[in-house]
């Protein structure tokens, strides 16, 4: 089963140095924990596919808390994280797989295995597996290697991927 390891939203924007104040991600060790993640996938042959979430220029984005346009520092990869391919995407809104781009690139590889993470267990790590289960993936969720600040989501998204049969670690 050919496999691909989601790299959500690990950007300057939501992890690094000078992330918003809100964002309650311990930063650091996230980091270390998601670059333990893609270390590993790496050397077992895994395709590694890193996700940027990309605000698109807009009256009503304008007034959005948080807003990361394309070009910007925020937008890129957070320093530190280990790179391992230049297999990089970017989404408008939450689910990953909302990319036609990324999808025929995960079909045209033949993965038939996601495993997610990166950042926001309560967000778009959530909906993202969502949207991989309708897609007919097998979805592991390696909870070691997600940062949270919208706990009470989190816990609403992560009981309904339990009942749709995703894979936790």
């Amino acid at each position: 089963m050919s496999k691909a390891l989601l790299v959500i939203d690990m950007q300057e924007a939501y992890v690094g140095e000078r992330c918003a104040s809100y964002l309650k991600i311990r930063q650091a060790a996230l980091l270390r924990a998601v670059n333990d993640v893609i270390d590993a996938c790496s050397g077992e042959g895994c395709m590694v596919v890193y996700v940027r979430n990309v605000t698109k220029r807009s009256l009503i984005k304008r007034l959005a808390l948080s807003k990361v346009y394309e070009g910007t520092p925020e937008s890129e990869l957070v320093e530190g994280l280990h790179v391992m391919s230049d297999h990089v995407f970017v989404k408008y809104v939450g689910d990953a797989l909302s990319n036609p781009e990324l999808r025929v690139f995960l079909k045209q590889n033949g993965v038939e295995s996601v495993e997610i993470v990166g950042v926001d267990g309560g967000g778009c790590v959530a909906l993202t597996a969502l949207g991989a289960i309708e897609s007919g993936y097998h979805v592991v969720v390696d909870e070691r290697a997600i940062g949270t600040t919208f706990e009470r989501s989190k816990a609403k998204y992560f009981k309904k991927l339990r009942k749709l049969g995703a894979e936790f670690i």
